[in-house]
């Protein structure tokens, strides 16, 4: 059974790392409010947060072993890469439709789909730059119009009309 309440591992400029979960609203008031795994809900200031890694066990590592893509990703979305204010550069995958993020920060889906990390909520004032590297649409979305010709003359009717 799914639960509302997501594993996420939260990484601070500060290289101090937190474990939790959070709930579907985990922003409150500039802050990411996250239940510990003591059992005690904290609050820490979006400020002070490089990343909300979305994982999968709290066991493996959060750390993206993959951090850019071997080739162009075939997924539909925007091709984004984030550099942060440590001078750290991540590429991921963004939804097409920016009102999906939350106007605090931006979720991004990392090169490795395989990995622990499956999501990555990144705060705008976490960022130094960030640059769309691509905009991939759905395959099947842009048909080409076949190229009209004028009908060959030398061609023999087959049908009547």
């Amino acid at each position: 059974m799914a639960s509302t309440h997501k594993k996420v591992i939260v990484r601070k400029f500060d290289r101090d790392t937190m474990q939790g979960h959070v709930a579907p609203a985990f922003l409150v008031d500039g802050k990411l409010e996250l239940l510990n795994l003591a059992g005690k809900v904290v609050s820490v200031d979006l400020a002070d947060v490089k990343g909300v890694y979305f994982v999968r066990d709290f066991g493996d590592t959060e750390d993206l072993i993959r951090k850019t893509f071997t080739t162009r990703p075939r997924t539909e979305g925007l091709w984004v890469r984030l550099s942060f204010r440590d001078n750290d550069v991540v590429e991921g995958m963004m939804p097409n439709d920016l009102t999906q993020n939350p106007p605090e920060g931006y979720f991004v889906n990392p090169p490795d789909a395989r990995s622990n990390t499956q999501r990555i909520f990144v705060p705008k004032s976490a960022l130094h730059d960030i640059t769309v590297l691509a905009v991939i649409g759905a395959p099947g979305t842009r048909r080409r119009k076949p190229a009209t010709r004028p009908p060959d003359s030398r061609q023999v009717p087959m049908f009547s009309e």
